[in-house]
């Protein structure tokens, strides 16, 4: 059995793409994720996000296949605000933002690969 001690505290999540340069961009300029470094010759780049210790990854495929998975979902202090400046960028949104009182509001969006996230907004008191 892995322990909680075996884990360094990092966690990359690897997402396909059909551009690597658009993806950067789009995650650099929607998101504001930074570009840590990229290998042409291998199709993959990794982006920081606002999250410690949490990268993206990004693999160029000729198709990218978006069916199923996990769902990358970014803690937001105001999903309102968060939902307008994407939108404001051309970003599409699968419906309205849901809320389920006093727990969470969520609202899920994709990349232009058809990667999907979702903000959450945290209700519950802690």
């Amino acid at each position: 059995m892995i322990r909680d001690k075996d884990f360094d505290g990092g966690l990359t999540c690897s997402l396909p793409c059909s551009d690597l340069s658009a993806s950067i961009r789009w995650y650099e300029n929607i998101l504001n994720f930074k570009l840590l470094f990229r290998l042409d010759d291998m199709g993959w780049c990794e982006l920081s996000t606002p999250v410690a210790g949490v990268t993206l990854g990004f693999s160029q495929v000729e198709r990218p296949e978006v069916r199923g998975g996990a769902t990358l979902t970014w803690g937001v202090n105001d999903i309102d605000s968060a939902r307008i400046a994407l939108e404001a960028q051309g970003v599409p949104f699968d419906g309205e933002t849901i809320t389920i009182p006093e727990t969470v509001r969520l609202a899920t969006f994709f990349d232009p690969d058809g990667n999907k996230h979702m903000f959450y907004q945290d209700l519950g008191e802690h």
